[in-house]
This record gives C-alpha cells, structure tokens and sequence, in this order.
C-alpha cells in the first residue's frame, strides 16, 4: 500500500508542476524575470540561453525534495522530488528537443515522423505563444496542458 501512496505522491506533483510552470511563466518570466527569459522568445545565436538558468531554478525544489528525504528518511519527500524531476524530464523532451529542436539527432531519434494530434496541438500552442515578442500580452503559458482549440487545429491539418 505504501508503494501505491509513493506512486500517486509522484503523479501529483508531476501534474502539480505543469500549474507551477504554467504560474511562473506567466506572472515570474513574463514578469520580473523577463530579463532572463527575453531572449528565448527572440532566438538568439548560439547554444544557450539566460532562459536556461529556469532548469536551475526549477530543479532546486526536486534536489531539495531528494536530499531531505533521503537525510531524514521520508520517503513521501523523495516520491515528491520524483515527481518534479520527471516533468523536468518531460518538459525538456516537449520544449527543447519537440518545440525548439536544440538537440537534433534527439528530435530525429523521437519525434520528427510523429503523427500525434496530441505533440502537433502541443506544438500549435507553443509557437502561439511564441509570436508575442514583448512580455506582455502572450496566450498558452503551459506546456503539457493547453486549450483544447490547439487540439481542434491540428486535427485540420
């Protein structure tokens, strides 16, 4: 029973994150911290981006999560440390292997024959987003979970 608890521990804080991401991207990125995030959406040149000091940031809660649990032995903790690491795990495979293809023997590997409705909605909400070039205005903050008329126009194509 306390294996079913751990794993259930581990899907709520997954999906938990795709609110927190979806929180933080709209009111901390497109907020305060535009400073860092600015540059992804103008594409700059190189490899890296100030926007890639949010995997940092995000990944502190998980390595908090894990090295706590693991001291004081609350195993709930490291199933919660679990959760936020694997929508990191995701988030990295959707947004910069899917979406901005920075890996692209990765993107050959996974997705580029993909005929998913679902990845070409996620993809339609992402680059929806991607349009707006200042902080302000902007639509489909998250990343896993988008409005469902992305789902409507990648069913027309």
């Amino acid at each position: 029973m306390e294996i079913v608890l751990n794993l259930m521990i581990v899907f709520f804080a997954f999906w938990a994150m795709e609110f927190v991401a979806w929180f933080s991207h709209k009111y901390i990125m497109h907020g305060f911290l535009w400073i860092l995030h600015e540059d992804h959406h103008n594409q700059p040149k190189g490899f890296l981006q100030k926007n890639d000091a949010f995997f940092l940031i995000f990944a502190i809660p998980s390595m908090f999560s894990f090295i706590l649990g693991a001291l004081l032995n609350i195993i709930p903790l490291i199933s919660v440390g679990a959760g936020i690491l694997l929508y990191g795990i995701a988030y990295f495979l959707m947004h910069e292997i899917l979406v901005h293809k920075r890996y692209k023997t990765l993107y050959n590997l996974l997705f580029k024959n993909s005929k998913s409705r679902y990845l070409k909605a996620l993809l339609k909400a992402h680059y929806a987003h991607h349009k707006h070039l200042t902080k302000d205005g902007g639509e489909s903050f998250g990343m896993l979970i988008f409005h469902p008329k992305y789902l409507k126009l990648a069913k027309e194509k």
